[in-house]
């Protein structure tokens, strides 16, 4: 190292490279740990050299003429502070040279994390590469605040506000965990707000039950009209009717013990005498563990159930429009009568297309209605029929939100009277004069 000089424009530009294979180093006189490195190709860098904790580190701050010497003897300053309070530059760029990818910690929460503790570890597994995917080859600390909170936002005004708020809900869980397993770095979700969702509120009302069950009696798939079916009887989350195993259901008492609920208890649920009627007429066909078990792979549970939905929608909101005199103008009754399950789309959506054309904007019928309304549909129906809120709250296996009432256990005579009441409610609805069967039994 020669001399401490001034560094100036005049001073750098003249010096002279040294011989090839060579590197030549100059230090600056006002900014001491400031140097210039030299090349035999001529090209010149800012560095700072310090000796740090008894080794000498250089740490790189940009070449010149790119970075003038002004800021470069800025630079330096901020370098020598944190040397100064016993913090060494190199080993934050270190770190972040050996820190993993988005990608590498989406794998490793969802092996450490999502599949062995979450009901919906599936969800994380699709949702999660399909929005951040793209981000997956960068390291955790690059990530920015303001990229997540524009994705956030794109994600809002594409998918709504409940898939954004989920989708932030999942990426701010991974960066959770990172921290929880060593990462040093700042979550890059911190301060960025869900969205206010409104409490949902919607459930089958009485005047659009008949044409539901109508075309729940039509549906072709047995397993999922008996699973639809079963969701109604029962008021049930939709991922433990996929989940049940003929071992949880126990015959002789009629009852089906949920062993891990979304409460995190287990919940025993009467069985009406319809739904043991599915149950014994499912059994009869299946040998495997799961009472919906998958077509094409019966050690699996049945998890396709929004195409079918969708269609029983389309199909019940068909026949309600039929009902309406205004609306029934658009539609045909004979492709209606002959729309089978695999035309029940496009005869939905000739029907639609034909009310646009004609500027008519058609009620939504029935579209709406989410599978987990069928839960909220389930205690609204026990709450017209004069249950109580803690007997409603017990069939549907809520938590007691008071703490004596914990370990109160409550006969499940009561409960299961008043789910006779609601199914009876229900079923008893149906399209007059159409002869419409309820949708319980039938034959494989």
């Amino acid at each position: 190292m020669k001399k401490p000089q001034n560094f100036t424009k005049s001073l750098l530009d003249n010096l002279q490279p040294p011989h090839k294979g060579k590197r030549a180093y100059y230090s600056d006189s006002q900014v001491r740990g400031l140097s210039l490195a030299l090349q035999a190709s001529g090209s010149k860098s800012f560095y700072v050299i310090k000796k740090i904790a008894g080794r000498t580190e250089k740490i790189y701050l940009g070449a010149y003429p790119h970075l003038t010497i002004d800021n470069a003897r800025k630079l330096a300053k901020i370098n020598l502070g944190q040397i100064a309070l016993g913090i060494n530059p190199l080993e934050e760029k270190r770190t972040v040279k050996k820190e993993i990818t988005l990608g590498q910690l989406f794998n490793e929460y969802m092996d450490r994390y999502s599949k062995p503790h979450k009901k919906t570890w599936q969800a994380d597994q699709h949702d999660i590469p399909r929005f951040f995917g793209h981000w997956f080859k960068r390291k955790i600390s690059d990530i920015r605040r303001s990229e997540i909170q524009h994705l956030i936002e794109d994600i809002y005004r594409e998918n709504g506000l409940y898939q954004a708020n989920k989708i932030l809900q999942r990426i701010r869980a991974m960066y959770n965990k990172a921290s929880d397993w060593g990462w040093k770095g700042s979550n890059p979700t911190a301060g960025i707000k869900r969205y206010r969702e409104k409490s949902r509120e919607r459930f089958i009302q009485p005047s659009e039950m008949p044409f539901l069950l109508q075309s729940l009696n039509e549906e072709q798939d047995q397993t999922a009209r008996d699973f639809f079916c079963l969701l109604l009887l029962t008021g049930a989350r939709k991922t433990n009717m996929l989940m049940m195993r003929w071992e949880h259901i126990n015959w002789e008492g009629k009852e089906w013990r949920i062993p891990d609920t979304k409460n995190g208890d287990p919940v025993t649920i009467p069985l009406l005498e319809k739904a043991m009627d599915i149950l014994k007429d499912r059994r009869k066909h299946s040998n495997r563990e799961w009472v919906f078990p998958r077509s094409n792979d019966e050690t699996k549970h049945f998890v396709n159930y929004r195409i079918h939905w969708k269609r029983l929608l389309q199909k019940a909101t068909l026949y309600l429009w039929q009902s309406d005199n205004f609306v029934a103008n658009f539609i045909n009754p004979d492709d209606l009568a002959a729309a089978d399950c695999n035309e029940v789309n496009a005869v939905f959506r000739s029907i639609v297309e034909k009310a646009e054309k004609a500027k008519i904007k058609l009620p939504v019928g029935v579209m709406d209605i989410h599978v987990h309304d069928l839960r909220r549909t389930f205690g609204s129906y026990q709450a017209l029929t004069g249950a109580s809120l803690q007997v409603i709250g017990k069939s549907l296996g809520h938590k007691c939100t008071q703490a004596t009432q914990i370990y109160a256990r409550l006969n499940l005579d009561p409960i299961r009277a008043s789910m006779e009441k609601a199914a009876s409610a229900m079923f008893a609805l149906s399209i007059k004069g159409s002869g419409v069967a309820s949708p319980i039994i039938h034959q494989h």
